[in-house]
């Protein structure tokens, strides 16, 4: 079961999730705390997994990463042991930088990043499509980003806590006499 969180630890992950780089003193007055007990929260908020980690979000192209893609990936087997085995596999290439195990008729998208066509071509052939256990690959070529946006909607799902609390309150059973 999820932890119940209050509004002001919604308002810390809403603020971090936007600006992970904001100081416990700047982080505090956004809030309204003082800053030792914001930063209790935020390190209970850590303790508890609710934050899994700070990173800097790099410009793919400006690091010389020119191609984005998708890959579809079905498998010949889908045994627990193959599975495993392709995350594993997935887990060495570089160039894959999300990997998400589907269901329907693909059983793996690929999110990768190559300098240009020529290496990511070069990955999909001798690389992903000569793993034993890859029956099929579909590759989709990204144009250009059309939304970019890391984290999870907060908003939305501290509505969606409060209307479980609402719920649970007026689903309480009465008591008889």
């Amino acid at each position: 079961m999820r932890a119940r969180l209050d509004a002001t630890d919604w308002r810390i992950l809403r603020e971090l999730q936007a600006d992970g780089r904001l100081t416990n003193v700047a982080l505090a007055e956004r809030v309204g705390l003082s800053p030792p007990p914001c930063l209790r929260r935020v390190q209970a908020l850590e303790q508890a997994g609710f934050i899994a980690g700070y990173h800097a979000r790099i410009d793919a192209r400006m690091t010389g990463f020119e191609v984005a893609a998708f890959i579809m990936v079905t498998l010949r087997a889908q045994g627990e042991a193959e599975l495993r085995d392709f995350e594993n596999q997935v887990l060495k290439w570089p160039l894959v930088r999300e990997a998400y195990m589907l269901t329907g008729d693909a059983d793996f998208i690929l999110k990768c990043v190559a300098p240009d066509l020529t290496a990511f071509q070069d990955f999909v052939i001798r690389q992903l499509a000569a793993v034993p256990n890859v029956a099929s690959v579909k590759t989709n070529v990204v144009l250009r980003p059309a939304k970019v946006e890391p984290g999870v909607p907060l908003e939305t799902a501290a509505q969606s806590q409060e209307q479980r609390s609402q719920n649970n309150r007026t689903e309480a059973p009465q008591r008889r006499t």
